[in-house]
This record gives C-alpha cells, sequence and structure tokens, in this order.
C-alpha cells in the first residue's frame, strides 16, 4: 500500500471518535403512526432450527438465567464499517450455541450457550453503512454512499484494510449529516432503510424466541452523548413483538434522554411496554448520574419518578470497562480498580469520575431522598457486552473484544507488541497511535487495552420466557456477572434464623418471610434485618470462589458514605470482627502458563449476616459483591499464548466477581416506590 493511501492523523482520529458525532437538531417525538403491522415484515434469510426441544417446568423459587442485551450486528453503522456481516440471525444463532465469524477469519464460539439475548443495534443510522455498502440499493447512487461500496466484499479484508476502511467511514458520518443539512439528502430517503432494518431486527427476534428454551427481545440502542457530558446511551428492551414503533425513537428525534423517556411512556399509553437500560455510565463525564437535568435545572419529583419508571436498571460491566464504582471515589474499597476505564466513550478524554459511577449513583439517590426528593436512581444491575460482532466475548483465556477488524487480534488490541511492518506503518502514518512500554512498541490506536472480558446479564425468573424474564427485569431481581457464570441470591427480612440455611425449602421461606434483590425492606421499629447470602461458582469454565461481601450505602451527617463487610469466607476462614475482611486464602495465578493454585476457594458461600453497624433511623442500600480466586487477565492470557511477557503497564491478574441488585432499607413513612413483586 503507498504512504500516499494511509489514513491521516486527524482522520483517523475521527474514527476512533465515531459516538461523537454531531446530532441533528432537537425536534419533538411524533407519537402519529408509529405501529408496524407484523404480518409485513420479510421472513429473510435462515429459518429457524425446528429441532424439537421440551419446555423447562415453570419454577415458583425461580431459575437463573443467564443473557447478554447489548449486542451489535450489522445494522450498526459502526459494526459493519469494521468488518461485521454477521445478521441478527446469525447473532442469535452463536447465542444458542453455534459458530460465527470473525471479522479477523477465525471462528468465535461460546464456552455454554445463553439463555437469552437481544439484538440493540443503533437507531442512528440503522442500516444505512450496510445499504450504501451495497452498489443494488438507490441509496448507494448518492455521492455520499461511493466511498463505502462493497466494503465488505471478500477480498478486502487484507491486514491494512481497515486503513481505507476507516478513511471511508470517518468521512461518512459528516458527510451524511451535511447533506441532511442542506438538503442534498431527504431524511424521508433515509427512514425507510432504517424501518426495513429494524422490521427484519423484529422478525430475526420472532424466529429465534422459544418459550421455555431461549429468548430473544425486539431492542435497540438510543445514542445520545455530548463532548462535554459524554456517553449517554440507553439500550431500550421491549416486552413483546405483537405491536411495535414503526421506527425507533433515535437521537435525531431528541438528544436529551427525557424526550426517549416521553416516546416510551406515550407508548406505554397504547399497551406496549418498555425499559430502558443506561450502559457504560463510566464514560459519560459526570452526566449518567448527575444531579441536575439535561438543561441543568434541579431535578423535581416527576423526573425522578418519570427515570425511575423508565430505567429501572443499569448495565454495571462491560467490555468498555466496569462502571460499579472507582477508587477516586470509594478509597477504603480495596477491589474497587476492577477495569477501569477512564475515559469518555469513543474519545481519549478523561471521563469525571463522580456521577459516572453506580454506586456513587445509588449514593447521590439516597442524597435526594434524605433532602425529601424522589430519589432518580433506585435502579438494579445487569451486566452485557455491547459486542460489534454479533458475538458476545467474554472469556479472559479466549478474548476478540468488540470492534471487528481494530481490536480482533492482540497486536490489534495491544497485548502484544507490535510487528515490524505495522510498527512501521502506524509510525509513518499515525505516531500518537502507538505506545512504548518497557521498550516495547504496542498498538495503542483505541482504549482497547482498558476494555475487558465482559459482561453477562443474570435474571431470577419463574421460565425462560419473555414475560417471565421481563417482569424480572422490571422487579430488579437481576444480578451482572464479568464474565462466569456464577450464581447469586439476596433476601433480607426480619424472621430469618440459623436453621434456615439448612432449610430445603430455604429459597421459598426467604421469598414468603422477607424480600429479595431488587426490592425495599420497611423498617420494623429498631429491629435490625438479617441478610441472607447465597452464591456459586460457575460449574462449566469458573473458578472457586474467595469471598462475599455486602456493600452498603448510607447517609450520615448529610454526607453519603459507604462501608465494605466481607460476610462469609473460602475454605473455613472466619471474617476478622475488627477489618470486617476474610483472611489470604492462599490463592495465587503463574504469569509463566496463567494455572491457579489448586484445591483452594469454594464452590458455594452461604451465610445469614447483620449489619454491626445498622442504625434504625438510617436509610441504606445493599449489595452483594462475590469475588473469585485470581485469574489471569485477557492480556496475560494474550501475552502467554504469544510467548512474550505480559504487557508490563496492564494489570496482570483480576478476580472476576458478580454483582447483586440493592436492597433499600426503608423508613416506613418514605417506603412504597418500588417494594417487592412476588
Amino acid at each position: 500500500m503507498a504512504p500516499t493511501s494511509f489514513i491521516s492523523r486527524s482522520s483517523m482520529l475521527v474514527l476512533i471518535l465515531l459516538v461523537g458525532v454531531v446530532a441533528c437538531e432537537q425536534q419533538t417525538p411524533d407519537f402519529t403512526n408509529t405501529m408496524a403491522g407484523r404480518a409485513g415484515i420479510p421472513n429473510q434469510l435462515l429459518p429457524v432450527n425446528d429441532t424439537i426441544v421440551e419446555r423447562r417446568q415453570s419454577n415458583p423459587d425461580r431459575n437463573a438465567y443467564f443473557g447478554d442485551l447489548h449486542v451489535h450486528t450489522s445494522y450498526s453503522f459502526d459494526a459493519y464499517a469494521f468488518g461485521t456481516i454477521a445478521t441478527p440471525y446469525d447473532a442469535y444463532r452463536y447465542a444458542k450455541g453455534e459458530p460465527l465469524k470473525h471479522p479477523s477469519g477465525y471462528e468465535m464460539q461460546l464456552r455454554q450457550p445463553l439463555d437469552f439475548y437481544a439484538v440493540t443495534d443503533h437507531a442512528m443510522f440503522m442500516g444505512l453503512v450496510k445499504e450504501a455498502a451495497n452498489t443494488d440499493t438507490d441509496f448507494s447512487t448518492s455521492a455520499v454512499a461511493q466511498p463505502l461500496h462493497n466494503i465488505n466484499a471478500p477480498d478486502n479484508y487484507g491486514a491494512f484494510s481497515f486503513f481505507d476502511r476507516s478513511m471511508a467511514f470517518a468521512t461518512f458520518l459528516p458527510n451524511v449529516l451535511a447533506d441532511l443539512q442542506d438538503g442534498t439528502l431527504d431524511a424521508k430517503n433515509i427512514e425507510p432503510v432504517t424501518q426495513s432494518a429494524w422490521a427484519d431486527n423484529i422478525n430475526a427476534a420472532d424466529q429465534y424466541n422459544q418459550p421455555g428454551v431461549f429468548t430473544t427481545f425486539a431492542a435497540y440502542e438510543y445514542t445520545s452523548s455530548t463532548d462535554a457530558m459524554g456517553n449517554l446511551h440507553r439500550n431500550v428492551i421491549f416486552r413483546g413483538t405483537d405491536r411495535l414503533p414503526a421506527v425507533p425513537f433515535s437521537r435525531f428525534h431528541s438528544q436529551d434522554p427525557q424526550g426517549l423517556w416521553d416516546w416510551m411512556d406515550g407508548l406505554r399509553e397504547q399497551g406496549i411496554d418498555s425499559l430502558a437500560i443506561p450502559p457504560n455510565s463510566n464514560g459519560s463525564n459526570g452526566a449518567m448520574f448527575a444531579v441536575v437535568d439535561w438543561a441543568g435545572d434541579p431535578m423535581d419529583d416527576n423526573y425522578a419518578i418519570q427515570r425511575r419508571r423508565n430505567e429501572p436498571l443499569v448495565e454495571i460491566t462491560q467490555v468498555k470497562g466496569t462502571s460499579e464504582t472507582h477508587p477516586a471515589l470509594s478509597e477504603t474499597d480495596e477491589w474497587a480498580n476492577f477495569e477501569i476505564m477512564p475515559y469518555r466513550v469513543a474519545t481519549r478524554l478523561p471521563s469525571a469520575a463522580p456521577g459516572s459511577y453506580a454506586r456513587d449513583g445509588l449514593l447521590r439517590g439516597l442524597t435526594m431522598a434524605a433532602q425529601g426528593i424522589e430519589n432518580p436512581y433506585q435502579f438494579g444491575f445487569i451486566g452485557s457486552s455491547d459486542t460489534h460482532t454479533g458475538a458476545m466475548s467474554d472469556d479472559e483465556a479466549n478474548f476478540f473484544s468488540k470492534v471487528g477488524l481494530l481490536d480482533g487480534t492482540p497486536e490489534m488490541r495491544g497485548s502484544v507488541p507490535a510487528s515490524f511492518l505495522m510498527r512501521t506503518v502506524v509510525k509513518y502514518s499515525a505516531p500518537d497511535f502507538m505506545k512504548t512500554v518497557a521498550g516495547r512498541d504496542y498498538l495503542e490506536m483505541s482504549t482497547f487495552s482498558t476494555w475487558g472480558a465482559s459482561g453477562v446479564a443474570g435474571v431470577w425468573a419463574e421460565e425462560n420466557t419473555r414475560d417471565a424474564l421481563y417482569d424480572a427485569l422490571r422487579r430488579k431481581e437481576t444480578f451482572a456477572t464479568s464474565g462466569p457464570r456464577m450464581k447469586i441470591r439476596f433476601f433480607a427480612g426480619y424472621d430469618f434464623d440459623a436453621k434456615l440455611l439448612d432449610d430445603p425449602n430455604m429459597v421459598r421461606e426467604a421469598y414468603d418471610r422477607g424480600v429479595s434483590m431488587g426490592s425495599e425492606l420497611v423498617a420494623s421499629g429498631s429491629t435490625a434485618p438479617t441478610f441472607l447470602v447465597w452464591a456459586v461458582s460457575d460449574a462449566l469454565g469458573g473458578v472457586p470462589l474467595q469471598r462475599a461481601q455486602i456493600i452498603k450505602g448510607f447517609i450520615s451527617e448529610g454526607e453519603h458514605n459507604e462501608a465494605v463487610y466481607d460476610v462469609v469466607c473460602s475454605d473455613g476462614l472466619a471474617v476478622d470482627p475488627t477489618s470486617h475482611r476474610c483472611p489470604d486464602n492462599g490463592a495465587r495465578v503463574s504469569l509463566a502458563d496463567c494455572s491457579i493454585t489448586p484445591d483452594v476457594g469454594a464452590s458455594e458461600l452461604k451465610t445469614l449476616w447483620q449489619d454491626p453497624d445498622f442504625e434504625p433511623e438510617q436509610e441504606a442500600f445493599y449489595y452483594v459483591r462475590v469475588l473469585e480466586n485470581p485469574t489471569c487477565r485477557w492480556s496475560t492470557w494474550d501475552a502467554v499464548k504469544a510467548g512474550v511477557e505480559p504487557r508490563a503497564d496492564l494489570q496482570k491478574t483480576i478476580q472476576e466477581r458478580v454483582w447483586s441488585s440493592p436492597i433499600w432499607y426503608k423508613k416506613g413513612d418514605n417506603a412504597g416506590s418500588a417494594s417487592s413483586v412476588r
């Protein structure tokens, strides 16, 4: 490739900052003519596998189901530009256990199938890059589309094809926006592309939905952001597919998330329920859990109630980092520094920690409630992947990241030294995207080295159906894992005794005598509640558990505070009553081959716990975090497989974990806004 064809530094920067594209002028949502009939949707591509499967019986004590509610395919403008040709149909087959080809040429396959999946392609420009690339379409004849013609032709996947495709794509988005502004393009000619892609997305979900066995949801991603605020995306999940909007609400309708909630409320009045799940709050520069609204005005009760109604959950872990908490916010939490991505999404600009992390958001909500304002931040937790290949990448030992050709190999994501040819090309064309660490040159084209093999959504539901899973999402009986399929139960009540732990009907009794994760527990005089914690390791590929912890958030003297308590330890070890910490169980990792200490840790951790610092008049939230023994991080696995030293500036090991949704302890006069649903 001649040097003149290399992408310039400025163009590559535009490429990396894709999500920062300027949106169209805000518009008032239009609720007219929004319903798409189901009969006219084409039945394209491959049909559902017609193998007969047995539907599992409904379980009143609820089962743990694992899935992903943040998945992109070829209909997302960025995914297609970077080599993803996987369709929603392909994505659902992958989730059920079938292999799928990565844009870099190798096969991707899950260690174990998932129970549910939702394709959430970007509403903005949904299907448009794919339409531009297909020279048989009307849109492809426009001047703005021509640089993308046949971008994913079979002969355009060479080692350096990402340079040319990046140049084409980096100019496509601003050119489309400019052409829409000056009238060269008519939005009425683009909307049918989005409508067709959205209809096909819904069709794929319906084809692969198998009640009792595998669940799909009609869903999409709303992609609002600003330079100052950072990421304000939401994944919108619909309960059913009988009647749905013909076009999904996007940032072209409004950049203000409250506009999205207005639209969702309008649909709900027509019997169409949905919920929105914010991802990557870590990259929001403090905007996701701000204490003011979009206009900068203080939040009032109506705003808080509307937000809580439409956003019962937050995605706290995914490929682009974990958003539970940050070391700067949780100085006494030794495990706060977990897969931190410290940048605004799709930039190298720092993201302010306050207001960007879920624990801080929960604490801000408590503060507002203590001031007599409705709490907008009483949410539960899930994890999901944000993959842009159609395929979740949740395995540290087999990580392929998320953006196709850009990060699909160890060299491209910066975990092994760059080859001589790559060093030469990048140093010549874009030296800012090379980083020297301990005398070795690594690619640093984006923030890929801060990403992680995460995450997974866990749901407790009676059966694997849309209705049962959606009800669980609504009541926040959900949990998040960083990848392994750990299960966690969390209950609170005033009538739990030591016999409960050995009771064969423990779960049923806990439901009957208390509340589960995601619920409120109303104060009972001065009696301290008892919490039931039960965690089980991933039996198919996980490692033993090391400790279970309860994180408490509370308000004291007008300031919000937090505390971390280890509540049960592995290997028969006892929690120190002063430090509230488990002793070291001796689990270690060999960086030579990633082997771990055998016969250490637990397959199950279970206990009853009372808060040693309980104050009856002090409202609080509690959630559980369970840690596995240490294992190699994906970047270390990459280095070990390549036979090189792990990159010196990256963490070598991690402790995979699972988080429950919180339980809120409420005084009687403040309870009731999110009470338990049994």
